[in-house]
Parts: C-alpha cells; structure tokens; sequence
C-alpha cells in the first residue's frame, strides 16, 4: 500500500468558508484505490505555506507522494506551481504535459494550468488544478502511473537496458 499526502491550496477553504470538494475527491479516490493518506491539510494560497509543508512532508520518510489541489491556474493568488519548484529537486515534466493534454480534450481551458510534478527525495509532488471536475479528469491520467513512479523512487525497479 502506498502513502500519500493531500495538500488543498485555497484561501477560502483554509478559512472555513468553502468546503474542499476536490481534497475530498481524492482522499476518496485513494481510499478506493488502497492509497492511504497519511496527512491531509488546507492551506491558504501562500507560497511559504505551500513549500513549507510540501518539505515537511516530504523529508518526513511517510509518504511516497504528495498531491496538491488549487493554485494552479493564472490569477494573481495562484502560487503553488512556484512554492513547488522551490522545494523540488528533479522536475518530471511529462507527468503534467500528458494530464494537460488530455484535459485540453475535454476542456480546452485546461492548457491554462500551470501545474507541475517533480521529485524531492523519494517522494512525488504533483500538482493538481483545483476544480473538482478538473481533479478527476487529471486523476484518471495520473493513478495508473504511481505504481512505477514510486517504485522506480525507491529503487524496486530495474535497470532497463
């Protein structure tokens, strides 16, 4: 079984006022998916905030990836691409590319994201938009591929040559 963490971007839902539809979404979905979630939080659209806690749970050895919900789009509060790329060693760019350009099938404004995925330590960091219909589409593309991420994070994957 594998350890997550799922990290809601949102001023308003870290507030009280706005119930976090998408963190719920994918807690659920890890739930169904036997993907245990370690730690879940809301935190404002604040890039200390955001990199604080991705290091944190990171570094802390209990998770093998973290997902992040909101803050990914082009309005001046949207941050966590950046407090992303502040704490991530590697970035994994294909990761993103291949959600972006499936959403941009189903909704053209998906090009829009300014997600990103990378690798601090042994764990992955993925951002996520923060609309819950956008959070399933990008989970259909993302879920298939975390088995080999991780294990490939951790070393339980072969030399491929």
């Amino acid at each position: 079984m594998y350890k997550a963490g799922v990290l809601t971007i949102s001023d308003k839902g870290s507030a009280g006022e706005r119930a976090d539809s998408s963190g719920d979404y994918i807690v659920k979905v890890f739930d169904d998916n036997e993907i245990e979630v370690a730690k879940y939080l809301i935190v404002p659209d604040e890039a200390r905030a955001i990199a604080m806690t991705l290091s944190t749970w990171a570094d802390s050895g209990e998770m093998d990836f973290i997902i992040t919900t909101g803050g990914t789009g082009i309005s001046p509060r949207d941050v966590t691409p950046e407090a992303t790329k502040s704490v991530i060693e590697k970035e994994v760019p294909g990761i993103v590319e291949a959600m972006r350009s499936d959403g941009y099938t189903k909704t053209p404004t998906a090009i829009l994201s300014r997600a990103v995925a990378g690798i601090r330590g042994k764990c992955l960091i993925v951002n996520l938009p923060g609309n819950p219909k956008a959070v399933e589409e990008y989970l259909d593309v993302l879920l298939p591929i975390i088995p080999h991420a991780i294990e490939t994070l951790h070393g339980r994957v072969g030399d491929h040559t």
